[in-house]
């Protein structure tokens, strides 16, 4: 029986160490380039060199420490609290056991053909799907539309001569929800300069939010996807329907992107560069009398 006491004693001790050592690396990976990261350092910084001071021969810093210690657990969830929110959000959508799926098998290859028309054409875009943490209050801001989920639509929103071009599209399962909504604007200071506003509004509402924010830029035409207050750049349609497909939990079939359609002066300078077209003349001048 000691034996068994002194064994079930261990179990215990190094699942305390693995739960401890698991907490510890979930708060790394969730402060790990974002704006807390440098408030973590610092605040690590100063507990540091308070417990190396002499302390006790420093009667004023004493006592304030002593006074303001029981306020600091508040102040930190002030300071931290969208990365709180964020890690807790993520927590339960882990746990969650009645996870059901966001659409059906077809809708979000309208958003993968969407983007890379967008992408051909250089046409800035910003599509929002929302997933456990409803985006109401964004919605809101937005022309709401409550409609069905399809290419076309999306095509037509953001053309630029289009009204609702300007701002973002939130999706709610196989539904447009609302077009032209206002967006948090990320403020972590370790973003590339070289991200614009409509980025910059993709990774903040998934700073706050469990959404996935999918991103065409206007000046290059590169397709890049925002999820958990990062942005993954520079992906391929392909690479778009695999992430999609991964963070929605489904497998989404392969789909035959459209190819580029040239212009009349393209098709008319292929013509003329082709052999075929050049020796024409010459075949029509050996058929005349």
């Amino acid at each position: 029986m000691p034996v068994f006491t002194s064994w079930q004693q261990g179990v215990w001790a190094v699942l305390d160490i693995v739960l401890v050592a698991l907490i510890i690396y979930q708060v790394l990976v969730m402060v790990r380039g974002t704006r807390a990261a440098p408030m973590l350092t610092g605040l690590a910084v100063v507990v540091v060199a308070f417990y190396l001071l002499p302390t006790e021969k420093l009667i004023t810093l004493n006592w304030v420490v002593s006074h303001v210690l029981p306020y600091v657990v508040f102040a930190l969830i002030v300071v931290f609290q969208s990365e709180i929110r964020h890690m807790l959000a993520d927590l339960g959508r882990r746990f969650s056991f009645l996870r059901t799926s966001s659409a059906g098998s077809d809708a979000y290859d309208d958003i993968v053909l969407a983007a890379n028309l967008f992408s051909q054409n250089q046409t800035g875009a910003l599509i929002v799907i929302e997933r456990e943490i409803g985006l109401r209050t964004h919605i809101e801001s937005g022309v709401p539309l409550d409609a069905r989920l399809s290419y076309d639509l999306l095509a037509t929103i953001f053309r630029p001569s289009a009204p609702l071009h300007d701002g973002a599209v939130i999706i709610q399962k196989d539904r447009i929800a609302a077009a032209a909504c206002f967006l948090p604007l990320s403020m972590n200071p370790l973003l590339s300069t070289q991200l614009g506003t409509r980025h910059r509004a993709a990774i903040g509402i998934t700073e706050e939010t469990d959404a996935i924010a999918v991103v065409v830029s206007e000046e290059t035409g590169a397709i890049s996807l925002a999820l958990g207050g990062r942005i993954e750049r520079d992906l391929t349609a392909d690479q778009l329907r695999e992430r999609l497909g991964t963070e929605l939990r489904r497998y989404m079939a392969p789909v035959t992107l459209p190819t580029p359609i040239a212009t009349h002066d393209e098709a008319d300078t292929i013509l003329d560069s082709s052999p075929e077209a050049a020796a024409e003349p010459g075949k029509q001048a050996e058929q005349r009398p």
